[in-house]
């Protein structure tokens, strides 16, 4: 059977990121602010063969799928503790020498964990978790400046999704997105200065991650390229709400699923049952009720043609309404890009075989080769000495028929899987519920992974992205804008404001004079005092006819 080998996208074909950069850390330090620096460590670990996402169709095999695993945590330097002078003392010998700068404890403010998965059909990136420590509000940023999280999350997954892009192999990012307090920092819900979403402001606040995705893609070398909503539970208008409003999310955006679309079983086979078109990610909701149903078949979910009270993807997705993530007041948004690939650049590749495993018994029997018998004198090996360690994580193919893996696209320490989920757990079981807990654990987890200063040069960035109108005079360089602002103080009314009384009215018009020379309301009443007529004044009923002088005890 012949087919087509992925291959890597030309220089030109895939885009250069923002403002033309091409390494992560120039992507970000265009989009952070101007004038602040942050730390990035990015950890990840090579392509890795793994269960496959979907099952396969009775009668096929299931794709070969290989797997990375990248994590990028973003930490500032909190300001410092101590701002009062310390007191003088005598001076001591060598005082005056030149020191070596101090280096300020680090605290981790946001990261992000992504998995790759890829066949030879298709890229997929799944956004697994993100979280924040709540401490990013430290730097004093400009409450009108954007969001540091948002522009860090979209940036990483273009500068993942271009350096995972092969010729004519469509490209998916997915995600579902849950509200809950804490997922990578455990004790930041704690944290005050944490701002933790609700489900409806979750499913809005990655829409407009994604969005730039979609805006970015169309004006380069993609055939097509859709966003897919849904929101079970909800009504198609409702759904409609979460999409970002801008002169092309009309056709951006759909409301619903493309799993039929992005299945390569169902170009090449027509039909295929639900199941196989529903792919299994690490804690995800469908996945977990697609093993429910299987087990309602078979306990040992192998050769499952079909379901028994499921038969089709809309029915699926209604019963989905009624599972406990997204019932009981709960929201769980599941959200797709899908990146179709020029056609132009399948046509340019040659045509070759895919190496696949043999599927029937005469297929094993012909590729089995014969053993030839030995013969001879036994003639003994000489040992091989090891001179020098070799590092089998970097000695690994760059491109073959199911992964594409370049040098500029990994991490800054990679790592095999079972050390990931090592450092990942390390980070599960810290604590960051202040800010004194959040920098000794923060301290204890870069040394730990390795992508501190001492390991990985370069680790700091400083924003370069100018922030415009207010947010730029509130900068960290100018401070001192206040006088252009116009004060509405005198202007403004307030609500519920408390109402005068007759006395506080006569004692604001009267001039203020030595308390010896008060003045009575019946007699010698200043000129200054506007006195309304007997008719202007309207009278309570029973009141008294009033007095020369008022009533005194």
């Amino acid at each position: 059977m012949t087919s087509i080998v992925p291959s890597a996208p030309d220089a030109g074909a895939s885009s250069a990121g923002y403002n033309g950069a091409t390494s992560l850390r120039e992507r970000l330090a265009s989009v952070l602010p101007q004038g602040y620096k942050f730390g990035v460590h990015h950890i990840s670990t090579p392509p890795t063969r793994t269960e496959p996402l979907c099952p396969a169709p009775p009668g096929q095999r299931p794709d070969k799928t290989y797997r990375e695993s990248h994590f990028l945590a973003v930490s500032i330097h909190p300001p410092d503790k101590a701002t009062t002078a310390a007191p003088a003392k005598r001076s001591s010998p060598g005082a005056d020498q030149p020191k070596a700068p101090e280096v300020r404890d680090r605290t981790l403010a946001f990261a992000v964990e992504v998995f790759v998965f890829t066949t030879a059909y298709q890229t997929t990136l799944f956004v697994s978790k993100a979280d924040s420590t709540g401490y990013l509000h430290l730097l004093g940023l400009p409450k009108d400046a954007p969001s540091p999280i948002r522009q860090v999350c979209t940036t990483f997954l273009a500068y993942l999704l271009d350096h995972r892009r092969r010729n004519h192999v469509q490209s998916v990012v997915n995600l579902f997105a849950r509200a809950q307090s804490q997922y990578l920092f455990p004790g930041s819900v704690h944290n005050s200065g944490k701002h933790v979403l609700d489900d409806w402001g979750l499913v809005r606040w990655w829409c407009r991650v994604l969005n730039p995705l979609i805006e970015v893609s169309r004006k380069g070398s993609w055939a097509g390229t859709k966003g897919y909503l849904l929101v079970p539970g909800l009504e198609e208008g409702e759904m409609r709400a979460f999409i970002p409003r801008t002169p092309g999310s009309g056709e951006n955006w759909t409301i619903g699923h493309p799993l039929e679309r992005i299945s390569h079983h169902t170009r090449d086979l027509g039909r295929v049952p639900p199941r196989c078109l529903i792919p299994g990610y690490p804690d995800d909701p469908k996945a977990r009720f697609r093993d429910e149903l299987d087990e309602e078949v078979s306990n040992q979910k192998q050769n499952i043609a079909a379901w028994k009270s499921v038969r089709s993807l809309e029915q699926f997705w209604e019963m989905m309404a009624f599972r406990q993530e997204c019932s009981s007041g709960r929201l769980t948004g599941f959200i797709w890009l899908v990146f179709d690939p020029n056609p132009l650049e399948a046509s340019a590749q040659p045509h070759v075989k895919i190496p696949r495993a043999a599927s029937s018994k005469t297929d094993k029997k012909r590729l089995k080769k014969k053993q030839k018998k030995l013969t001879g004198p036994i003639i003994p090996r000489a040992p091989r000495i090891k001179t020098h360690v070799r590092n089998s994580l970097v000695n690994r193919p760059t491109m073959t028929a199911y992964y594409y893996w370049p040098p500029e696209g990994r991490g800054d320490k990679l790592v095999t899987e079972a050390d990931y989920k090592r450092i990942m757990e390390l980070l599960l079981h810290l604590d960051f519920s202040t800010i004194e807990k959040a920098v000794g654990s923060s301290r204890r987890w870069i040394n730990e992974a390795g992508v501190g200063d001492d390991v990985v040069s370069n680790v700091d960035v400083v924003g370069k992205a100018a922030l415009s109108g207010s947010s730029a005079a509130n900068g960290p360089a100018d401070s001192t804008s206040s006088a252009a602002v116009t004060n509405l103080t005198s202007l403004v009314r307030r609500k519920n404001a408390p109402r005068p009384s007759d006395h506080d009215i006569r004692q604001s018009a009267v001039p203020t004079e030595p308390a010896k020379e008060a003045p009575v309301v019946n007699a010698s009443i200043p000129q200054q005092v506007n006195i309304l007529s007997g008719s202007l004044v309207r009278k309570r009923k029973g009141d008294a006819q009033p007095t020369d002088a008022p009533g005194s005890s």
